[in-house]
């Protein structure tokens, strides 16, 4: 007689235990046997609520023993549940209702219905983990404050752009999460130096434009030194800092390979301007001019 057997990891059996979610538990010992992901289905069979299944589903997927299937690329919205389903998903599932009182508490005010609909789908859709969510919000905080002045909060769906970017990323670990916090810092950091050091400007917040300008150019792999030499021949050229025309030399440097100032001036000198010859003498200069002479000659001719 051939057995099937359900092979479980020691580590998953930890990690489903860890959880507390005996849904989740059963869901997955239901996948390993062949069964259909699908909460409807899944509900079926295992005879449990739909919505118990959903939860149990983005439990295994926060947990990484479930990962969903590739699907084409879509416009990039979180499904849209309702009041009363969003409070009962918070009442049950306390990992989700920690996130909410401290995504309040950063915010500084109660979220509205179509707020926790948008923190919910970051959770339960995009999967991220309650601490990479909790990094994410307060990322978000610190930028909009430093782009638009202290205290300003930002809008949910400002929240909601960044985690599809970190979703796109794969940044669904505290360890990914820190080390992308990590570049950003670093890459502010960049664009302070070469706004008051290399670009002049002081007194002020650099606008959108100039910022994604910096950043561009940062990530092209330009030190503060070539963007100097840039920046000059731009000043030189057009008697002005134009954005774009020091952004078309930059990329044409980036063309080009060339980075650094050595490699800068080998294959992209700098045009010398030309001298322009003396002008050309008017004819009234040139009949003064040979009035002087005649007058000198005839003097000396008299002995005077």
């Amino acid at each position: 007689m051939n057995e099937e057997k359900t092979l479980l990891s020691e580590k998953e059996a930890d990690q489903l235990l860890a959880s507390a979610d005996g849904n989740a538990a059963l869901l997955y010992l239901h996948l390993l046997r062949g069964g259909s992901a699908a909460p409807a289905e899944a509900a079926r069979t295992l005879r449990r609520s739909e919505e118990e299944m959903a939860l149990a589903l983005a439990t295994l997927r926060r947990l990484g023993l479930w990962t969903p299937p590739a699907q084409p690329m879509q416009e990039e919205t979180l499904p849209q549940l309702s009041t009363r389903d969003l409070r009962d998903i918070a009442a049950k599932d306390s990992a989700f209702r920690g996130v909410l009182a401290e995504a309040e508490k950063a915010m500084g005010r109660v979220l509205s219905d179509n707020d926790l609909r948008i923190l919910f789908g970051i959770y339960d859709h995009l999967a991220l983990p309650a601490d990479v969510i909790m990094l994410l919000l307060n990322h978000c905080i610190e930028e909009y404050e430093l782009r638009y002045g202290a205290g300003r909060k930002p809008s949910m769906r400002y929240v909601e752009k960044e985690a599809w970017y970190w979703s796109r990323q794969e940044i669904i670990t505290m360890d990914a999460a820190e080390e992308h916090l990590r570049r950003c810092r670093e890459r502010r950091e960049a664009a302070e130096q070469v706004k008051g050091e290399v670009l002049g400007i002081r007194g002020r917040a650099l606008t959108e434009s100039e910022r994604k300008y910096i950043d561009g150019w940062l990530e092209m792999g330009f030190g503060p030194e070539a963007l100097s030499i840039a920046y000059d021949r731009t000043v030189l050229r057009t008697g002005a800092l134009k954005w774009n025309y020091m952004d078309k030399i930059l990329k044409s440097w980036n063309d080009k390979g060339i980075y650094t100032p050595k490699d800068i001036e080998a294959g992209d000198p700098a045009v010398r301007p030309r001298r322009s010859p003396a002008p050309a003498a008017s004819n009234s200069e040139k009949l003064a001019d040979m009035d002087k002479m005649l007058t000198s000659w005839n003097r000396r001719k008299k002995g005077e």
